[in-house]
């Protein structure tokens, strides 16, 4: 796919959908009139989000599956193919999260955060190519981060270890299928505010002060700008758009960029509220 193509009934799978940028993309898919297949783990959160679409009127299919687990998710995307025929668009977003120093972290933490991130990504990502591959046609989306390209204080060394190999898996991923009519896309965030990644794992102090000058990004921002790069078969997608100078500064002065992100101490941001507002207790 390449130019601007219309997504009205394409087949779309997004892991991790029932909450967060998953959810806001979901929705935003649904939208375009594709047919969104979503699953996740939380059935808590699955029942939530099949509520809100009632409620909404969205035409989505959600499911309960655990993308570490290779049998489920191949399963899952066995599923849809049998209902739907094809594949079109895989979004791989699901993430586990605890937000811990490496001493403090368990290990069954650690290996679970590279279990869903990127054991996920593979078994759904092996699971999609053959079909993509006999259709003639496909896009993948892998969700990176910032703090996958950028190593500083305050970031989860496990986060920050799959956000790389995420990273990396998909670069020479888009090495391999250059030239096929198969298009991959790696997007790389900072911190986005109203998700549950703030709201229930990561406490917002964990961020640098340096961060406050910068607006967080919204979920529904990160899924219009994911849907514009499925459209155009765009390759990379950094949000905000001035990252790319972030990674430069780290790849030429490391010590410089890591002295920046201890300025001023933590953050004042609340980022579990919508728009990150400032923290109860700290100063404005």
């Amino acid at each position: 796919m390449s130019g601007n193509v219309p997504l009205s009934g394409r087949v779309c799978l997004v892991t991790g959908g029932a909450s967060g940028i998953g959810w806001a993309l979901v929705k935003a898919l649904a939208r375009e009139g594709a047919c969104v297949h979503a699953c996740d783990v939380s059935t808590e959160n699955l029942a939530r989000v099949e509520e809100e679409a009632r409620r909404e009127g969205l035409a989505v299919h959600l499911a309960r599956c655990d993308v570490a687990d290779r049998r489920d998710t191949e399963r899952w995307v066995a599923d849809v193919v049998a209902r739907e025929g094809r594949v079109d668009v895989l979004v791989n977003n699901a993430a586990f999260i605890r937000w811990e120093s490496v001493e403090a972290m368990p290990v069954e933490d650690a290996e679970r955060t590279m279990r869903v991130g990127y054991d996920g990504m593979v078994y759904a990502t092996r699971a999609v190519l053959p079909h993509m591959r006999a259709a003639g046609r496909g896009h993948i989306v892998n969700l990176g981060s910032l703090v996958g390209r950028v190593f500083v204080k305050g970031p989860s060394a496990a986060y920050a270890a799959v956000k790389a190999a995420i990273d990396a898996y998909t670069q020479v991923l888009q090495i391999e299928l250059e030239g096929s009519p198969l298009r991959v896309t790696l997007v790389r965030l900072a911190a986005v505010a109203g998700t549950q990644f703030f709201g229930r794992h990561v406490d917002s102090a964990r961020m640098p002060r340096i961060a406050d000058l910068v607006p967080p990004l919204a979920p529904e921002a990160v899924a219009k700008a994911l849907v514009r790069a499925i459209r155009r078969g765009e390759h990379h997608v950094d949000l905000p758009r001035f990252l790319p100078a972030v990674y430069l500064l780290f790849a030429l002065a490391p010590g410089l960029t890591r002295w920046f992100a201890t300025v001023g101490g933590a953050g004042r941001r609340d980022y579990s509220l919508p728009r990150g507002g400032v923290r109860t207790g700290d100063p404005s």
